[in-house]
């Protein structure tokens, strides 16, 4: 299978976790892989088959990647599909990245803190040539801690 999971508890509501993924301005504060550079164009907050595009970087090289959204069900699932394109035709890409939001407790007026998990994927499946782009680079190594990262930052932002 080509795909990375993790899963993080984090003490908020699944809308208030949601509101933030769904925002592309707050992507660069919450990516733990150090790539995205900000500058979304496209809407905000983002909705099903939106297309937004970020700029990106991989050492040296900056460009822009596009990406929509492919999954979407208000406050418990967003994922959009990367693509690198040129003049509107799809080069490379296909990879996705999915969150999907989990409420555990506190939303059934138990009186707990409201928690929700998260489960964030890295999906390059569907990706157009996954071995030279993903595998051979080392994503699927790195995108797990990376992952950790962006998990332990969501949790940050949500706190305010």
């Amino acid at each position: 299978m080509r795909a990375i999971s993790v899963s993080r508890d984090i003490v908020a509501t699944p809308r208030e976790l949601f509101d933030l993924l769904r925002d592309p301005s707050r992507h660069t504060e919450l990516d733990g892989s150090g790539t995205l550079r900000g500058r979304p164009q496209g809407p905000s907050p983002l909705g099903p088959g939106d297309r937004f595009s970020m700029g990106m970087a991989q050492g040296p090289i900056a460009y822009r990647s596009v990406n929509v959204v492919v999954e979407y069900e208000k406050d418990r699932l967003i994922a959009w599909e990367t693509w690198g394109e040129l003049r509107g035709r799809r080069l490379v890409g296909g990879q996705r990245w999915r969150y999907e939001l989990t409420p555990l407790n506190g939303t059934d007026g138990d009186g707990g803190e409201d928690t929700t998990r998260v489960t964030h994927t890295f999906d390059w499946s569907r990706a157009r040539l996954p071995r030279l782009i993903v595998e051979l680079p080392g994503y699927p190594r790195r995108m797990g801690p990376a992952m950790t990262t962006t998990l332990e930052r969501l949790a940050s932002a949500v706190r305010g």
